[in-house]
């Protein structure tokens, strides 16, 4: 079975990936890193160039793909769940848990990453 972390953008989905690899030696297949690495541009550079929908499509074919592995952790980009069937693939082959943190907290922690598109959202709460 797979251990698939979801959440908003900076409640630790990486932070924890990197824990339990260290425990359970498990690979780790963080969905974002896929999608660039596919896309060979950055998230940033899909947004501006194709939009949301787009890099939401080529995330979800990623979804597909990693849900089918045994064995490894899947760190999730934090707009995953937005889609059910991302949901359902992933629960297929896996335990889902979505972390958690305040927005004060999320704030703080990516207050100096220019590498998020979606970043400006966290201005409307904190």
């Amino acid at each position: 079975m797979n251990i698939i972390l979801t959440g908003y953008m900076g409640t630790g989905k990486t932070s924890v990936a990197n824990e339990l690899n260290k425990l359970l030696c498990h690979e780790i297949m963080d969905t974002d890193d896929l999608v660039v690495k596919r896309e060979k541009r950055s998230i940033n550079d899909i947004f501006a160039k194709d939009g949301e929908q787009y890099f939401r499509k080529i995330e979800s074919e990623i979804i597909e793909e990693v849900s089918k592995l045994n064995n490894v952790i899947i760190s999730t980009g934090g707009g995953v769940v937005l889609n059910k069937q991302n949901i359902q693939n992933l629960k297929k082959n896996g335990v889902v848990f979505c972390l958690t943190a305040t927005p004060e907290k999320i704030f703080e922690r990516l207050k100096k990453d220019d590498t998020r598109p979606l970043k400006n959202l966290l201005r409307c709460c904190c």
